[in-house]
């Protein structure tokens, strides 16, 4: 498959980080990008007869679940777009960093989703999902969970597609983290960091596995598994190794200063 036609260099083509009073255009994105994703349909369609057509009243919802962790991101996280109308978005969590404390839980509204969400959508948000990402994660990278970038979300609006968005939202961070974030602002590579992603997309596999990442060797495979008939929800685990030839240029730099 051919690379992606590289990103032009305007000005709304170049990466920008995402501040609290544009989430919701952020979060719009994803919300389209995410329409067809089983993952976000499965906290939302939860009858008897597995993944129903949407409708206005849970297509709105669907819209507000990604309002509330995309606001959670630009609180804990760093939120990043490309294109002239938001075209591609990124959710990342920096090292050390969480979406589903307390604070951020209030902060960003995400609470409210235990109330509406139907009581079996906010058992499989709050109960089956967010535990067994952090299982995942934690097992996945083990001694480094707490020291890697996650990437949470990346979506990219079905009309945008294969002009390098997503590709340049990943490498801004595994390769140049803007100096907001001074702890990595030469990117994972640089810094030694890994970086974990979720995917619910088997056409996705390729296009991160160019991006350097790989099915985890501890847990490659995750799956949620309160559907009623139909096969569980399957997501793919990937982790992504610093390029050590980054890091030892960033080393010899370093020393040179």
């Amino acid at each position: 498959m051919e690379e992606p036609a590289r990103v032009t260099d305007l000005p709304n083509d170049r990466v920008r980080i995402v501040e609290t009073e544009n989430y919701r255009k952020a979060a719009e994105c994803l919300a389209e990008s995410f329409l067809v994703d089983d993952v976000a349909r499965y906290f939302v369609h939860t009858g008897d007869h597995g993944f129903s057509e949407w409708t206005p009243e849970t297509r709105k919802l669907h819209y507000e679940i990604f309002q509330y962790i995309t606001y959670a991101h630009c609180l804990k996280g760093l939120v990043t777009t490309i294109g002239p109308n938001y075209d591609c978005v990124a959710l990342w969590m920096p090292p050390g960093k969480n979406m589903d404390d307390y604070y951020t839980m209030f902060r960003s509204g995400m609470w409210r989703l235990r109330y509406k969400l139907t009581t079996e959508g906010a058992t499989r948000f709050f109960q089956e999902f967010l535990p067994k990402l952090h299982e995942a994660k934690s097992k996945a990278l083990g001694l480094d969970d707490d020291n890697s970038w996650y990437l949470v979300y990346i979506g990219t609006r079905p009309g945008s597609q294969r002009r390098g968005y997503a590709k340049a939202l990943i490498e801004m961070v595994t390769k140049h983290v803007s100096q907001k974030f001074s702890v990595m602002a030469h990117g994972a590579d640089a810094e030694g960091l890994k970086c974990y992603l979720e995917s619910s997309h088997q056409n996705n596999f390729e296009f991160y596995k160019r991006r350097g990442f790989l099915a985890s060797a501890e847990i490659p495979k995750l799956y949620l598994e309160r559907v009623k008939g139909r096969e569980p929800v399957e997501l793919d685990i990937m982790v992504r190794e610093p390029d050590p030839t980054k890091l030892e240029r960033h080393t010899a730099n370093a020393r040179k200063r």
